[in-house]
């Protein structure tokens, strides 16, 4: 199994402490897709930015469907997020 560093908690600090808690507020805690991306908190910021605008957008499909969609994806591609 892979093992990729992360930031703790507790080692975070200024901008990833911000995108760890915004992580918590939307979710109840940090999941590790989110702590993986945590050594570069740019790149973290920027694929959040990216699935919020997709999730959120106000056209095309229904929030329902968009959720459906990534049910699909995960499952097909084994994956429990």
């Amino acid at each position: 199994m892979a093992w990729i560093r992360t930031v703790s908690d507790e080692e975070a600090r200024g901008r990833l402490a911000k995108s760890f808690q915004a992580a918590r507020e939307r979710a109840g805690h940090v999941h590790g897709i989110v702590r993986a991306m945590s050594l570069a908190p740019a790149v973290l910021d920027a694929s959040m930015g990216l699935y919020q605008r997709i999730m959120f957008a106000p056209r095309g499909l229904t929030r329902r469907q968009r959720e459906m969609l990534a049910v699909v994806v995960s499952q097909t591609n084994d994956c429990h997020y």
